[in-house]
């Protein structure tokens, strides 16, 4: 058997209760880390807790809203509380490509939500963190952002310019506290198979006239490996990036998208 590649370490995941940041949970629960699951879904929340434990590793669900900066405070107060350090943050928690309206017509509110939760809470758990990470002289910051973070996307600015801001504010801390010790780097998922993104497709197909396995037959037509990833596939990255087999990477933005950015780069159109 394979040491583990986490033991003994500490990971917080913001947005840890479903979908990728749950796979994320798991599998770095897997290697051997202590998990701190946070997001505003409590019940979903105690559930991958439950989840993690059952395969006997080492989980604590801490409500939180990350937009809310006080709230960030508690969350990483607690960890210290329960577990003594943070090794590695998964800034993962976000709001979803729902707006689907031009600028001129978007709702405002859209915008402020897309920003305050996709990159000032990033902001916010980094910040915190860091406080934690810098005087030991240790750590590691994985930013999630998104394909959308690397291409324009019509009618969804308020997540797409929440998404590029996250892979430079990515690139601006790396080289911020890469002194201390701290590694900062970022994965960009493509469309990767979660219920938020099942719903997304739903909605995209409705507005262009057509039947939902038509859109997500478009969707993997421009993709080079013609399918979607799993959230496993993005968890096995995090994975990576968390561990020593990254130690020489700061400042870079994984694209894990089975090659939609190459063929696609303006998405679906």
């Amino acid at each position: 058997m394979e040491p583990m590649k986490l033991k003994d370490k500490v990971a917080i995941i913001t947005g840890g209760g479903t979908g990728i940041g749950k796979a994320i949970s798991l599998a770095l629960a897997n290697e051997g880390a202590a998990v701190v699951i946070a997001a505003r879904n409590l019940s979903r929340l105690e559930q991958a807790a439950k989840d993690i434990k059952s395969r006997g590793g080492k989980a604590r669900a801490i409500q939180t809203d990350i937009s809310d900066h006080e709230q960030v405070k508690r969350m990483v107060a607690q960890t210290i509380k329960d577990f003594g350090q943070i090794d590695i943050l998964v800034n993962n928690a976000a709001r979803g490509t729902f707006n689907n309206a031009d600028v001129v017509d978007m709702n405002l509110k859209e915008w402020h939500d897309s920003l305050a939760i996709n990159l000032t809470g990033i902001m916010f758990c980094s910040r915190e963190a860091l406080k934690y990470m810098i005087p030991r002289k240790s750590g590691n910051i994985i930013n999630i952002s998104s394909v959308a973070g690397i291409s324009g996307v019509p009618k969804e600015s308020p997540y797409v310019a929440s998404k590029w801001g996250v892979i430079g504010f990515t690139e601006t801390l790396a080289i911020e506290v890469g002194r201390f010790g701290v590694r900062v780097n970022c994965i960009s998922p493509g469309a990767t198979r979660t219920q938020e993104f099942e719903d997304w497709v739903r909605v995209s197909a409705a507005d262009a006239g057509i039947s939902y396995e038509e859109m997500m037959s478009k969707i993997t037509d421009n993709n080079a490996l013609k399918r979607i990833a799993e959230p496993s596939e993005i968890a096995a990255c995090a994975v990576f990036l968390a561990s020593d087999d990254s130690s020489a990477m700061t400042g870079h933005n994984l694209v894990v998208s089975c090659g939609f950015h190459l063929i696609h780069p303006n998405m679906i159109q």
